[in-house]
């Protein structure tokens, strides 16, 4: 039998779905630094991410917990990925070595990520299986 944390699952989808908007990506663009979030980083990252928070507040709100707690967990290697896609991306998008060092130079990780893992390890921990006794 899955039991929800509810306050816990709860603050994780808020934060997580808050996340998205916080700045992901510090860019130097001509001499000024710009911040991105995560929809004008990449869009299909945007899209599939609130697909995902689409479906796990569906799944909370309609006490699907089973599918809940896979999406969860998707959640969390999803947030994973993405960081790591992220971070590969902008080191390694040229295949020169000089200009993926001035491209890894001038783009930072913000506080937006910090956000979106915490609300994602929320979400993964507020699902726990237990048995039934009697």
């Amino acid at each position: 039998m899955l039991i929800v944390n509810k306050p816990m699952a709860l603050i994780g989808l808020i934060l997580v779905f808050v996340a998205g908007f916080c700045p992901i990506l510090q860019v130097k663009i001509i001499f000024e630094w710009v911040n991105w979030g995560l929809y004008k980083t990449d869009i299909r990252l945007f899209l599939i991410t609130y697909s995902f928070i689409a479906l796990m507040a569906l799944c909370y709100f309609v006490r699907q917990l089973k599918a809940f707690g896979i999406l969860t967990k998707v959640m969390f290697v999803w947030v994973l990925l993405m960081a790591a896609a992220v971070y590969f991306k902008s080191t390694h998008y040229f295949g020169m070595k000089l200009a993926d060092n001035l491209l890894g130079k001038a783009i930072h990780f913000q506080w937006g990520w910090i956000i979106l893992l915490i609300g994602a390890v929320l979400l993964l921990f507020s699902v726990k299986k237990e048995t039934l006794r009697a």
